[in-house]
């Protein structure tokens, strides 16, 4: 059994196309990356897979940094990863963070690397942990919450699209980031959100790493979801955000709407202002006078199975596939 040494060491190699040194500014970019079909088949993205990835996570139970959940989350996400990327093209970077008792957290991102050899890469993100609170309920704020939509749902898709590399190589480098320690601070406590990301991004596993761009997925499971583009991405990133949106257009997948939303913080911001990777985030916003309402079950109890719906993660996958192979 390879070593997380050896197993980085590897990754390394495998990483191509890689630039030194990390980025104070975002690099420039067009309003649109133009990017024309290619004629390639697109293998199907199963929203049933999908849906059973949500309920496997769910049967795990609220995956909060701290917990024996935590733990036993982190090993379903290395052992399926590693299933589809190979276990030596799956890293874990693990790091300690201050929580809010006494003992330190242990916590960890998770990198896998398909068609490691490509010269051109793009990184797929989301986090896996859920929030150790549930602050918006009426009942229980103290108790963590499953996180089926906001956590989940964005594993979900990137396991799903795993899958479906494993059996149909994509034809350019993909790297998927599962990232921890996202949602476990207080509100007003931005030091102890976006804790993986602002790790990961600080002590890159492979120095100078260097994608062409990165898309973050977060809460992109739910029912009447929509998807605006966010106003953080479009500042960072706004050839990725239009590409997108165009695909989904073209692809009938109604979710992404074409109308500005409101500035979310996420982990795409974070990884935009230290590496300068162009980042969006593909996110569940509702209008509202802000632009920035999130769905009523938000950081409550009530974010279970019960709000996934197939049809949501199926247009996000879809969309990414149809980028994927067909676009790049």
């Amino acid at each position: 059994m390879m070593t997380n040494r050896l197993i980085l060491a590897f990754l390394m190699i495998c990483f191509l196309g890689l630039q030194s040194g990390c980025k104070e500014e975002t690099k420039p970019s067009q309003q649109r990356l133009h990017l024309k079909r290619k004629g390639r088949e697109v293998p199907s993205f199963s929203a049933d897979s999908a849906f059973k990835f949500v309920k496997k996570q769910l049967s795990i139970g609220p995956r909060n940094p701290g917990s024996d959940n935590h733990r036993k989350a982190k090993e379903y996400y290395l052992e399926k990863l590693g299933t589809y990327a190979g276990g030596a093209l799956v890293f874990q970077q693990q790091f300690s963070a201050k929580g809010y008792g006494k003992d330190s957290l242990h916590l960890a991102n998770i990198v896998a690397s398909f068609n490691p050899e490509a010269t051109e890469r793009i990184m797929l993100s989301a986090h896996w942990d859920t929030r150790p609170r549930a602050d918006q309920d009426n009942e229980n704020k103290d108790q963590p919450i499953l996180g089926a939509d906001d956590g989940a749902s964005g594993v979900a898709v990137l396991l799903e699209l795993a899958r479906l590399f494993k059996n149909n190589p994509p034809p350019v480098g993909v790297d998927i980031i599962l990232f921890d320690g996202e949602d476990y601070g207080r509100e007003g406590d931005s030091d102890k959100y976006f804790m993986g990301s602002r790790y990961w991004s600080k002590h890159p596993p492979v120095e100078g790493y260097d994608p062409r761009f990165a898309i973050l997925l977060d809460m992109v499971g739910g029912t009447n979801a929509e998807f605006p583009k966010e106003k953080y991405s479009t500042h960072y990133a706004p050839a990725v955000v239009n590409e997108i949106w165009a695909i989904a257009e073209e692809t009938s997948a109604g979710r992404f709407v074409d109308r500005a939303g409101g500035a979310v913080s996420d982990d795409h911001v974070i990884i935009n202002r230290i590496t300068g990777i162009p980042t969006i985030d593909i996110i569940r916003q509702h209008e509202s006078t802000d632009g920035t309402s999130f769905a009523p079950y938000w950081h409550t109890h009530d974010d279970n199975i019960d709000i996934i719906d197939k049809h949501t993660l199926k247009e996000v996958g879809a969309v990414l596939a149809e980028l994927i192979y067909n676009r790049l």
